[in-house]
């Protein structure tokens, strides 16, 4: 792994993070202008607050527990792979566990641009 490529990882296990501390302030550092992101259920969002005031019906907290941290070079910057499992607490105080996730980042000039998420959290309501 480069420096470059060791830049981009670190930038989004700092973000993911900030995000798991509710840190939005810090969070919002690691992002571009016109950072873009969208999760399973919405459409694209651009700010943080906005996912947090979605994500409030949905879960009291959640954490990622990471498997594993893929980087894909792009001509222009990287893509950034983080997989693995949540674990957290719904909005009625049960907690949930073992739920899998995939997050792809988006990476150039040492900022997120894009956040595409995909996870089995609505399975795990059924």
């Amino acid at each position: 792994m480069n420096v470059a490529s060791t830049a981009a990882e670190s930038l989004v296990r700092d973000y993911l993070q900030a995000m798991e501390q509710r840190d939005l302030e810090k969070a919002q550092t690691f992002l571009a202008n016109g950072f873009v992101m969208t999760f399973p259920g919405t459409g694209e969002m651009t700010s943080l607050s906005t996912l947090v005031d979605w994500s409030r019906s949905r879960y009291r907290y959640v954490r990622k527990t990471l498997a594993a941290v893929n980087i894909a070079h792009e001509p222009d910057g990287f893509v950034v792979f983080v997989h693995g499992s949540l674990s957290g607490e719904w909005p009625d105080g049960n907690t949930f566990s073992d739920i899998r996730f995939i997050d792809r980042f988006e990476v150039r000039n040492n900022r997120l641009e894009r956040q595409d998420v995909w996870n089995d959290l609505a399975n795990a309501l059924s």
